[in-house]
């Protein structure tokens, strides 16, 4: 094996996989250089690489304390391997600093302690011991280990083996709305979806005895580039998205003079019209009469001191810390340079003096605009307690979920958690998924990935605070493509996707972090497991009590018939389809497979044309599951030749849904109101109004819409058994 290769391995990358066709794949040689160089490692030096193989290879020995040590919280003895060279004094002490700030200490002998391994290396001899732990409470510690001249700390995480189970939020299974925030329309709102509308789709909602509501990424995008407008392509996942901030519902907004004079203008009336009218949401509209008013707020809120909202703010940007210093700090870089130059989206468009947040450069520049950075934060403040808003209103109302929140996969590149912890990341890199049925070309989500070797260093702090960032909202959180928390396929900077790398996770202790968040925050956590999953994966995810994502145009047998709900698990959540995937509508008119076929995203015409011909029989296999389970009216079907959607097949699909054993169930609004289009097609950008779509209903008509009240009835009457 050559070096490059062998170093590929020790960081994690495989050197093969089966895709969803069942065809082995072995690792592109090329993509896996150019990966491991993204990475760091410096290849064409060979002393060089020989000491980043001896690292991987000898870490275990040469530190004394692993780079993170997670202890399981449910058994009774708790130890840690220490790894010390053989000639160490006899004499060991430990301490342990607790998250809440206090330590407890010991003291031992080496020779007291269980010697489980011994390797020498570089002609010195190296013992491997284990080390009893006291019994601590769940949460994140750091221990340190102090052996004569030898001396090492890290991450001591106590954590439990489960998450937070649907079960202890409700005694009943449970319906709700998935929801595309952006996209709702009402009387109210200014040309997109926000937070005021959301709280109205709540309490409508509590009032047809939904229990939930799904809703897309709310992290936040970038302020002063409106039209980046992908939820799961976020600057950053531990804040919001402010462009979602209701106007009209902060604070001094009726107080003041300078806002009212400006929203009452006939040129900002017309604005407002626009953006409401449009048929697509334009962003940079919205943005940029939602802004002007809110920077006329920001000063008022500044000139006139309500002492109960400063104290309020200031205890934000306390919690916040240097996280929210950050973000707020970056919003003013990126607004700064864009004066400059229209173009420079991001950190890397930045002189160099900036691209680093500890430079003196940035230091500067944060002092001399402290009253902008001042304003970011304060922006964030809002979004924060419009949310928060949100949620106990769900609560209050007697929802046993509330908001299901949504953790994107990662990060855009030029944004804010890359910029501030480099290390992190594997900048030029991108997550996606090989070639599966839907996607032929494979997929390349532009996200860059993070380093589990650096994740593992870090003691899993950066995936720690974007889970309970989003679990302070939420009763419930789906985690897109949990996959890529156990194998992540990385495309290499320059490459196609069909040509990527998996790379293995350290999914164990990964799995262990996010039950310890979830079990803090009362908060269930759904896994997207779909595309192409490793034999096992279903049942590692049901052992951690996640939740699985079954939707149902993919939960079929081989010979393409439908399975029939009972054989569902109970531990998922169940829905038609996804925000990736065609509305119930448009797969029964092949609204689809038009798009794909117009967009050419076909490697060839006999694929299509195999697509549209099987679709013919598709339709007929999902009518032959509804009638089996006498969940539709024979009397009124939908028409297949030429193809056309009724309300029947709407309710019925529901049903057929409803009668699973699983805990919850989600209807997509656009299903609820029989739309065609579906929110984005993966693989394009403008060429499909991706993430633009506006609903055709506002709020203040949903509950009435007839295919509306006909599922809300359904839905009532096929509520599921106490489990």
């Amino acid at each position: 094996m050559n070096q490059i290769k062998h170093l590929a391995e020790l960081v994690g990358f495989h050197q093969s996989y089966v895709d969803c066709f069942g065809r082995y794949i072995p690792a592109n040689e090329e993509a896996e250089y150019a990966l491991l160089t993204a990475m760091g490692y410096k290849l064409d030096n060979e002393q060089l690489l020989k000491q980043s193989i001896n690292y991987l290879e000898q870490r275990e020995w040469l530190n004394i304390l692993p780079s993170a040590h997670i202890a399981k919280l449910e058994e009774s003895v708790h130890q840690v391997s220490i790894s010390l060279p053989a000639d160490s004094c006899d004499d060991i002490s430990y301490n342990i600093q607790l998250e809440k700030g206090e330590n407890t200490s010991g003291v031992t002998k080496l020779s007291q302690l269980k010697q489980v391994a011994v390797k020498e290396l570089n002609n010195k001899q190296y013992i491997k011991y284990l080390l009893q732990l006291p019994e601590l409470e769940m949460g994140y510690h750091i221990l340190t280990i102090e052996v004569g001249e030898y001396k090492d700390s890290c991450p001591l995480i106590f954590a439990p083996k489960t998450c937070y189970s649907p079960q202890e939020a409700s005694k009943e299974k449970i319906w709700g709305y998935a929801a595309q925030l952006y996209s709702l329309t009402s009387e109210n709102n200014w040309g997109m979806g926000d937070f005021g509308d959301l709280l109205s789709l709540v309490e409508l909602s509590a009032k047809q005895e939904a229990s939930v509501i799904g809703l897309n990424p709310l992290h936040p995008l970038y302020q002063n580039n409106p039209a980046h407008r992908s939820p799961y392509s976020p600057t950053s996942r531990c804040f919001l998205n402010t462009l979602y901030i209701d106007v009209k519902q902060i604070p001094n907004y009726q107080t003041c003079e300078t806002a009212q004079l400006l929203v009452n203008s006939h040129e900002f009336k017309n604005k407002v019209n626009y953006a409401r009218n449009c048929e697509l949401i334009d962003y940079t509209a919205v943005s940029d009469i939602k802004f002007s008013v809110i920077e006329i707020l920001y000063q008022d809120f500044i000139k006139n001191n309500n002492c109960a909202l400063t104290e309020e703010f200031l205890e934000f940007k306390a919690q916040g810390g240097d996280d929210l210093k950050r973000l707020a700090t970056f919003e003013a870089l990126y607004e700064h340079f864009r004066k400059i130059d229209e173009h420079a989206f991001g950190w890397s468009a930045w002189p160099e003096a900036y691209q680093q947040p500890s430079n003196a450069a940035v230091m500067e520049f944060q002092q001399l605009n402290a009253e902008r950075i001042n304003y970011f934060t304060y922006v964030q403040w809002l979004a924060h307690r419009q949310l928060k808003n949100v949620a106990d209103t769900a609560k209050e109302r007697g929802m046993p979920i509330g908001l299901y929140m949504d953790l994107a996969v990662g990060c855009d590149g030029s944004g804010v958690d890359i910029w501030s912890d480099k290390e992190m990341y594997v900048p030029g890199a991108a997550v996606g998924a090989p070639p599966d049925a839907m996607n032929v070309l494979g997929q390349d989500w532009g996200l860059t990935p993070i380093n589990p070797v650096a994740l593992q260093e870090q003691g899993y702090l950066p995936l720690a605070k974007a889970l309970r960032s989003n679990m302070q909202y939420a009763g419930a959180l789906r985690i897109d493509h949990i996959l890529g928390l156990m194998r992540q396929y990385w495309v290499a900077p320059g490459m196609a996707a069909d040509q990527g790398v998996y790379i293995t996770f350290p999914f164990d202790d990964i799995l262990r972090i996010i039950a310890l968040e979830s079990r803090r925050n009362n908060c269930v956590v759904i896994g997207e497991d779909l595309g192409t999953v490793p034999e096992g994966f279903s049942e590692i995810m049901e052992a951690a009590g996640l939740l699985s994502y079954k939707v149902l145009f993919f939960e079929r047998w081989e010979s393409g018939y439908y399975k029939r709900p009972e054989l569902y698990p109970a531990q998922s959540m169940v829905t038609i389809s996804t925000h990736d995937l065609p509305t119930m509508a448009g797969w029964w008119t092949g609204r689809d497979l038009a798009w794909r076929q117009q967009l050419n995203l076909y490697p060839n015409e006999e694929m299509g044309i195999a697509d549209r011909k099987s679709r013919i029989d598709d339709r007929g296999l999902l009518l032959a599951a509804l009638q089996d389970l006498g969940v539709i009216d024979n009397n009124n079907l939908p028409d297949q030749s030429p193809a056309k959607m009724n309300k029947e097949l709407g309710l019925a699909v529901q049903k057929f849904l409803a009668q699973a054993p699983s805990h919850v169930q989600l209807i997509p609004l656009e299903d609820a109101l029989e739309i065609h289009e579906q929110v984005n097609i993966p693989g394009t950008i403008d060429e499909h109004p991706n993430w633009k779509q506006k609903l055709p209903v506002t709020l203040e008509e949903f509950s009435h819409v007839d295919s509306v009240t006909s599922l809300v009835s359904a839905m009532q009457i096929a509520r599921p058994k106490t489990i």
